[in-house]
């Protein structure tokens, strides 16, 4: 067991200038410091690029990656895969808030029963930081089956044993590419993902963001089932009414 494993932190920044101040400071602000954070600039037309070059200065753990055209985030954050050194993948939003003792507590945790992929229970909060859900709830575990019913992991919330897991990259789709990632890990690497039932992370909606569009969120998913898991259809219709049950359940 590695004793200060590295944790490249993976986040994909597009038009985030209002909130991604808030972001980084929660990252900066964590209790364990052995960690660089992979910034990549998906061609933001705001003032994104000026705030990240500016953290840069300041701290040398903060890299910052720009893109040639904008790509989305799986292509974002696939390359922020390409330039991790570290012994650990996290991922983290651009608008989301990490508690200070996220990496702490999650590192300890994988450690200390040898998970090489987990996520947390996470709060929700509105633009301004009101939180208004204090908890979602996880499960100890869930395996491909359960994911398939769920909206349970929240990307943000997501730590990865990469030495013991390997490289992994995500598929080429627009949305909905994180939860494409914990399948396909699943399916394909034959793992379950572990939940560590404390809130670690404050997941913002954000009113017009990808997360926060109902319609498009069942779309994306149905096409997950259909065109990457390639799902028969009665299998997916299966899943699929469990995942509306969940996600309506969760937001109660």
């Amino acid at each position: 067991m590695i004793q200060h494993p590295i944790i490249s932190i993976i986040t994909p920044v597009y038009n985030a200038a209002t909130l991604l101040p808030d972001t980084i400071e929660s990252v900066l602000q964590q209790t364990y410091t052995d960690f660089e954070m992979i910034l990549v600039n998906d061609q933001s037309t705001d003032n994104s690029l000026a705030i990240l070059e500016e953290y840069a200065q300041q701290d040398e753990r903060i890299k910052v990656i720009s893109l040639n055209e904008n790509s989305g985030a799986a292509v974002a954050r696939n390359t922020g895969l390409d330039h991790a050194q570290g012994d650990y993948i996290a991922f983290i939003d651009s608008d989301d808030v990490w508690h200070p003792k996220k990496l702490t507590k999650q590192l300890a945790f994988m450690q200390q029963y040898d998970y090489s992929f987990t996520f947390t229970d996470f709060a929700l909060m509105d633009e301004a930081g009101n939180i208004t859900k204090e908890q979602t709830g996880v499960p100890r575990e869930i395996d491909y089956a359960g994911l398939l019913k769920n909206t349970t992991i929240a990307c943000s919330t997501v730590m990865i044993n990469r030495s013991a897991i390997g490289d992994l990259r995500m598929p080429l789709v627009r949305k909905g590419q994180d939860t494409a990632t914990w399948l396909m890990l699943m399916r394909e690497r034959r793992i379950k993902a572990y939940g560590l039932q404390e809130v670690l992370n404050y997941y913002r909606q954000v009113p017009g963001s990808i997360s926060s569009n109902r319609l498009g969120a069942l779309k994306r998913t149905w096409h997950t089932y259909t065109q990457l898991e390639k799902l028969p259809y009665p299998k997916a219709l299966y899943y699929f009414g469990h995942y509306v049950w969940n996600a309506i359940r969760r937001r109660l």
